[in-house]
């Protein structure tokens, strides 16, 4: 999901920051939502849009529920749902992430609309992918909570100002355990304080506060009680999850 960032930035109006996290959200939600592309290497209809609201403007993707391929292990018409799910998680970390997402019409129908955000050229990905900096673990803990079924090295966007974003969070939450990512590199070392705090967020906000009521929006009941052992385990063990035995740990291709 990567081109020049000219060719990506809309022109005109005052670009909004994936760090103005409500301001961002503002914009995807309300704004007019122009498609100018397709990326043809995703397995789902994603489409490159600018979005413009009140002088605001960005870059976004927009995936139609419509454009969904069907899966085998998850239902159809569910992968935005997802996406916006794994959004909520992010912020209820504290972490961000995941860059803004929300859930709205489109011009192709309901779909999921994130803010785009450029990858530093220069960053290697898969030097980045099997480093043990601090971003990367963030993002192993988080796809340990929400069950991330595909975490390829491509998923990893590296804007250049020493944070990490993920992106394409659609086959999570899954009730069985389904981790498969490249980022095995803590299995079962003890997570760290940051972590566990994190954790301890994310518990609170399911268990009275928004976040439970959030993904009840979103995920079946059966996904959100997942979610919730997925999180109290980690509490309980303290330790960065092992591969599952049943399951192929890393995803195909893992770039």
């Amino acid at each position: 999901m990567t081109q020049s960032s000219r060719d990506r930035t809309p022109a005109g109006g005052r670009s909004v920051s994936p760090h103005d996290v409500e301001g961002a959200e503002r914009l995807l939600l309300r704004g007019r939502l122009n498609v100018e592309g397709r990326l043809v290497q995703a397995s789902n209809a994603t489409l490159y849009c600018s979005v413009e609201w009140e002088g605001l403007q960005a870059a976004c993707v927009y995936k139609p529920v419509a454009g969904e391929r069907p899966l085998w292990d998850f239902p159809d018409g569910t992968l935005a749902d997802r996406e916006v799910a794994a959004y909520a998680v992010s912020e209820a970390m504290g972490w961000h992430l995941v860059p803004p997402t929300v859930h709205r019409d489109g011009p192709y129908g309901p779909g999921m609309v994130q803010l785009w955000v450029e990858p530093d050229p220069d960053i290697d990905l898969v030097g980045l992918s099997r480093s043990d900096d601090d971003p990367i673990r963030r993002m192993a803990v988080f796809d340990a909570v929400v069950n991330n079924a595909d975490r390829k090295i491509g998923h990893l966007l590296p804007p250049g100002d020493g944070h990490v974003y993920g992106c394409d969070h659609g086959v999570c939450f899954s009730v069985e355990y389904k981790l498969r990512t490249v980022l095995w590199q803590w299995r079962g070392k003890p997570l760290t304080g940051e972590a566990l705090e994190a954790l301890g967020r994310v518990e609170t906000a399911l268990r009275k506060g928004t976040l439970g009521d959030r993904l009840a929006e979103l995920l079946t009941a059966e996904e959100v009680d997942a979610t919730r052992r997925r999180v109290e385990l980690m509490l309980k063990h303290r330790i960065h999850p092992y591969p599952p035995e049943d399951w192929p740990a890393i995803p195909w291709p893992p770039l």
